[in-house]
């Protein structure tokens, strides 16, 4: 009656194993450590970074735990913060002497002393949010002139094509600050011109000027228009940094407007701060020109030193060539759905796979077709510094919306580009401003006293139920911390963060948790009141209570799962903690604890009584205290 089959204690079994190995990993604690990484993604470190680094510490007298290098970054352990924060110092001075043009990117990082044996089986410490171990805040500052300059060169590149669509003749088109310069040749293309802004172009608003015997339209961005568009630069950002932390992997990410220009990113629990730093700060943005091959432009391109033509500018290919391109920008990385890393098909190389949207793919279908035999440049602009990708010949017209990018990358190199461009282009350049390591805020008292909370809870239920119910208490002491271990354990698995709130949650999954053994074992004194034999009040104990469980563990989880839905930031931390706990719970108020009822009371042939806070006699209906 009151026998498991061999297959549910080896199940049983199985997961008490598994919860032991991965509740492990957050008992070893963290070490400070700096990472080093390369300043551009793709590059390798230079085998005398390990070197570098190891004279830096000797001349600041400081001694590492352990260096690990693995030729993309290299991690150096500390003992301290202290030595860490100095460190970081040295080491900078070392690998950057010049901080105008940094080379390695060195950041504070924080790095799990699980051993190696529990890194081989994936398992990992779960995060600790800012309000408990701290994480990595920083404080971006978005290029809002540059903004407006970018939408008012594509309000430029629009106004020449709109004009030789209507065939207007003009004298130039060109972008002077933030206005845009139509010169005319008499007052009635000057007319004409006007019209033209102001039935199609809402954003500009018109005015003329005398030059040079000449009339010219100035078309300037109005007030209004110009605000918009540092509004939409900003929560395009926002919005763009939310799908690279997505990317990154990092749990509950707190990013936001502060002010009318400025971001705040902070990722809680972090642990490559490094990579995020790299990935946060990069700006990269895609812009598609063609080549200047006037006799002009091709002089810049061989002499660096000749003047660089109206109307052009002066950009590096990956060879360190310069190439020559005209100012009007064909596309930008607006006009990107997706962008995956790759192969060609001929040459095995590595590659950026571009598709277009529909607008992008007529403008590209359309230039290709009006410029074959030309060269048009992909221009890859990072941190305010614009880098050729390629440049090649258009052979023929392409259509479909496929574009591929190619030039000496590696796969490392191409898989990063096409994780910037596939996440989303910025509307604006960013620079971080402000990088600090956030420590608890609450202080170390309160976090102290938020684990002691659950601790002595832990305490105070163990002691009542192993009073209160005798065997039967310890029993579902028992399950109470393989619950608390299960619960842990699944976390370290998700990854999840944990927070002041979700130590909360862990609170209230212990008292939710015995009290499904509580009910238990009121059914099982019930049936031992009414008369039944001990293994029969055991089994339908847990039987008759196994509904009421159900339902009241199903109402609560019906809430998590609201509080999880349309929650944010702190109630989600709660959620994720509360709706895993129900489940935990369920399992090991049950089945664990009737696992061990069944070892100790299922093999007793005449049980006469059992250990649960009473005594019933043989024969009889009357319960008696102890």
């Amino acid at each position: 009656m009151n026998r498991y089959p061999w297959w549910k204690y080896a199940t049983l079994a199985v997961v008490f194993v598994i919860a032991v190995l991965y509740t492990l990993p957050n008992l070893f604690g963290e070490s400070p450590a700096v990472q080093v990484s390369p300043a551009r993604a793709g590059h390798r470190l230079g085998e005398d970074v390990v070197a570098r680094i190891e004279q830096a510490l000797a001349a600041a007298q400081l001694r590492a735990e352990a260096i690990q290098a693995d030729g993309q970054s290299v991690k150096v352990r500390f003992a301290t913060t202290d030595a860490q924060l100095q460190a970081r110092d040295a080491i900078e001075r070392a690998l950057n002497p010049d901080p105008g043009n940094p080379t390695h990117v060195v950041a504070l990082n924080l790095l799990p002393r699980t051993p190696a044996w529990l890194q081989a089986i994936g398992a990992q410490p779960m995060y600790l949010g800012l309000d408990l171990r701290g994480g990595v805040h920083f404080l971006l500052q978005v290029d809002m002139p540059a903004a407006l300059t970018k939408r008012v060169e594509s309000l430029a590149g629009d106004l020449r094509t709109a004009l030789r669509d209507k065939g207007i003749r003009h004298g130039g088109v060109r972008r002077e600050g933030d206005a845009v310069l139509v010169r005319a040749a008499d007052a009635a293309t000057a007319r004409a011109v006007a019209d033209l802004i102001a039935r199609e172009f809402a954003d500009l608003v018109v005015t003329e000027r005398a030059e040079d015997g000449q009339t010219v339209v100035v078309a300037t961005l109005r007030p209004d228009a110009a605000r918009r568009v540092q509004e939409q630069a900003l929560k395009q950002n926002v919005l763009t940094l939310h799908n690279r932390i997505n990317e990154l992997g990092v749990a509950e990410p707190v990013i936001q407007q502060q002010g009318l220009d400025r971001i705040v990113v902070q990722l809680p629990g972090v642990q490559d701060t490094a990579k995020a730093k790299d990935i946060l700060g990069r700006t990269a943005t895609l812009e598609i020109r063609m080549v200047d091959e006037s006799p002009e432009g091709l002089a810049a391109e061989r002499d660096v030193n000749a003047p660089v033509p109206f109307g052009s500018e002066r950009y590096l290919d990956r060879s360190g060539r310069p190439v020559i391109v005209k100012r009007e920008v064909i596309l930008t990385g607006e006009n990107l759905t997706d962008a995956q890393a790759g192969f060609d098909s001929q040459t095995q190389e590595p590659v950026v796979n571009l598709t277009l949207d529909g607008k992008g793919a007529r403008v590209f279908r359309d230039v290709t077709r009006a410029n074959v035999g030309k060269r048009m440049a992909i221009i890859l602009f990072e941190k305010g510094r614009g880098e050729v990708v390629t440049a090649p010949v258009i052979r023929t017209e392409i259509g479909g919306g496929r574009v591929q990018i190619s030039g000496r990358m590696t796969t490392q190199e191409a898989n990063d580009t096409a994780l910037l461009l596939r996440a989303g282009s910025l509307a604006a350049p960013m620079e971080i401003v402000e990088e600090r390591t956030v420590g608890p805020s609450l202080g170390a008292d309160n976090i102290r006293m938020g684990f002691n909370s659950v601790v002595w809870g832990f305490v105070a239920v163990v002691a009542f139920m192993c009073v209160y119910y005798t065997f039967f208490g310890l029993v579902s002491s028992l399950a109470l911390a393989f619950n608390l271990m299960l619960l842990v354990a699944v976390l370290s698995m998700l990854q999840a963060t944990l927070t002041l709130p979700g130590i909360a949650a862990m609170a209230l999954t212990l008292g939710m948790a015995i009290d499904a053994n509580v009910l238990i074992n009121e059914r099982i004194r019930e049936e031992l009141r009414n008369g039944s034999a001990p293994q029969t009040a055991i089994a339908k104990g847990y039987e008759h209570a196994w509904g009421t469980i159900v339902d009241s563990n199903l109402t609560s989880l019906l809430a998590g799962l609201a509080l999880l839905t349309f929650g944010s930031g702190p109630v989600r931390g709660f959620a994720v903690v509360h709706c895993i706990g129900i489940l935990t719970s369920m399992l090991s108020a049950v089945m664990f604890s009737r696992a061990l009822v069944n070892l100790w009371y299922g093999r007793q042939k005449k049980l006469r009584a059992i250990a649960i806070g009473i005594r019933v006699e043989p024969g009889t209906a009357a319960a008696k205290g102890n």
